[in-house]
């Protein structure tokens, strides 16, 4: 007698589901060698994703009511486009839930809640050295940008370009 396959079920991330949530960015970052960056506490993710003017949402994935995965993501605004869409900052997806489409499933969802609410693009940066998740993003359509590069600035050189004074020119 063969086992029926087990329920995947997707829902939005709730306060209570902040420590799931932060052990799955911790994994995640060990999964592709960057644990040394994570600088956030489960603090941080319940202060700034459910408080009074969330800054992210998250979307949970199970499997019969188990964790399996998550996306969290956040809205993005195109001037070009003149349209929104979403940023999609971290997918996770356990290790013994793979391959059973559950990240394709999680970013699905984020697309359609996004087109619901007149957004037209999706978003994501993936590691330089992920290959697996490249393959995955572009098996789904989501290919490279030849013609960006993201930048960034953070912690104290962040600190010091925020707090320098305006100079007139």
């Amino acid at each position: 007698m063969s086992k029926s396959p087990r329920a995947i079920t997707l829902r939005p991330g709730r306060i209570d589901d902040v420590e799931v949530i932060y052990a799955a960015l911790l994994r995640l970052s060990t999964h592709i060698g960057a644990h040394q960056e994570i600088k956030s506490t489960a603090e941080d993710l319940r202060r700034y994703g459910f408080g009074q003017n969330p800054a992210f949402s998250t979307l949970i994935a199970e499997v019969d009511g188990e964790f399996a995965g998550l996306c969290l993501h956040f809205p993005i605004f195109s001037t070009w486009m003149g349209r929104p869409g979403v940023y999609i900052q971290d997918l996770y997806v356990e290790d013994r839930f793979r391959g059973r489409r559950i990240g394709e499933k999680l970013l699905r969802r984020v697309a359609k809640e996004c087109r619901a609410a007149g957004g037209v693009y999706l978003r994501l940066s993936v590691d330089t050295d992920n290959e697996t998740a490249k393959a995955f993003y572009e098996r789904l359509g989501i290919g490279w940008s030849s013609y960006e590069q993201v930048q960034k600035i953070v912690g104290e050189a962040f600190f010091a370009f925020a707090d320098a004074p305006e100079e007139e020119r």
